[in-house]
């Protein structure tokens, strides 16, 4: 079933590069896009959004081997606000953009919690592995050293446990008994105790694969008759609660998971454009074509057309072309 499995992937990434691809020209129409006095926004849409991101990395290559500069560096210059910051994210390597946005949500006064948790619950072993090794090179010092120096309590457990990989991410077999076993031990640590053990559910959500925990979900419902979901809502808050629920999400249906967050990221007033834009980018060449297909069936409408009545302009634009046509 190798075949399906490649057919899968391959259907789910909605920018696929150019079959013809040839980086020197690009290179050429992006130098002229931005040079002289104003710049040709569309002509940058129409070559980054839709070349890979190995391609991206070429032209840039070939950028600075025609003429002497830094792509990224001329495309901050020229460009502003959300626009610009779309192009400059399609122009990192995939690892490098993910560890940038976790470096990005830890320097300064504050963490955004809410940045790590979505990356480290979201992603492989493999992913995590690269992630930790492009922001070692990028910045110097370990990820894991800076998520505890950053965090603090159940949540850097949460978060440092997830980052060390020991989920089985591969492994699709269950053990009845012992999915019973951690389902009454879920029960015990929460439902049936005065206050809640917290260990017991990190060590369990955060190390068991997700095939085992789908049944462990299962068993939990039919001992304590209400979600897990339910539980980790009345047995913790704040961003403890956000860690756990992203954990259970991700595991149930990881394109429901983004799709979740990209409608939250538009929804109401105001737009989370820096959620919606590492979304967008990150899954583009994975699985954005599925996230979208199960956007419009949790809330009966496209991505595209959420997009189209959220945002405006030339961001609009290079967002629209990222997510592909839609039906």
């Amino acid at each position: 079933m190798a075949w399906w499995k490649a057919w899968v992937e391959q259907e789910g990434i909605s920018v696929k590069g150019s079959p013809h691809f040839n980086p020197e020209p690009d290179a050429e129409t992006l130098y002229k896009a931005m040079k002289g006095i104003g710049t040709n926004e569309q002509a940058l849409i129409d070559v980054l959004t839709k070349r890979s991101s190995l391609q991206r990395q070429q032209i840039a290559k070939a950028f600075k081997a025609q003429f002497g500069k830094d792509l990224t560096e001329t495309l901050k210059s020229e460009l502003s606000g959300n626009f610009e910051k779309v192009m400059v994210a399609l122009m990192y390597p995939p690892y490098r953009y993910e560890a940038k946005e976790l470096h990005d949500a830890m320097k300064g006064i504050g963490t955004k919690e809410g940045v790590i948790i979505e990356i480290l619950a979201s992603r492989t072993k493999s992913q995590l592995q690269e992630i930790m090794k492009a922001y070692e090179e990028d910045y110097g010092s370990s990820l894991e050293e800076d998520i505890r120096a950053d965090t603090s309590g159940y949540l850097e457990r949460v978060l440092v446990c997830l980052l060390q990989g020991s989920r089985d991410d591969v492994s699709r077999v269950v053990d009845p008994a012992l999915a019973l076993q951690d389902a009454q031990d879920l029960y015990a640590a929460g439902e049936k105790i005065q206050g809640t053990d917290e260990m017991k559910f990190i060590t369990i959500l955060c190390t068991r694969s997700a095939t085992h925990l789908l049944r462990v979900f299962e068993e939990y419902e039919k001992i304590a008759g209400k979600s897990i979901e339910d539980s980790i809502k009345s047995e913790t808050h704040g961003s403890l609660e956000q860690a756990m629920l992203t954990v259970v999400k991700c595991t149930r249906n990881l394109h429901s998971y983004f799709a979740e967050r990209l409608y939250r990221a538009m929804k109401g007033l105001g737009t989370h454009d820096r959620t919606l834009i590492r979304i967008i980018v990150s899954r583009s060449e994975i699985d954005l074509n599925l996230i979208k297909c199960q956007f419009q069936k949790m809330y009966g409408k496209t991505l595209s057309s959420m997009i189209t009545g959220d945002t405006s302009g030339d961001y609009k634009n290079a967002l629209l072309n990222l997510v592909g046509r839609e039906s």
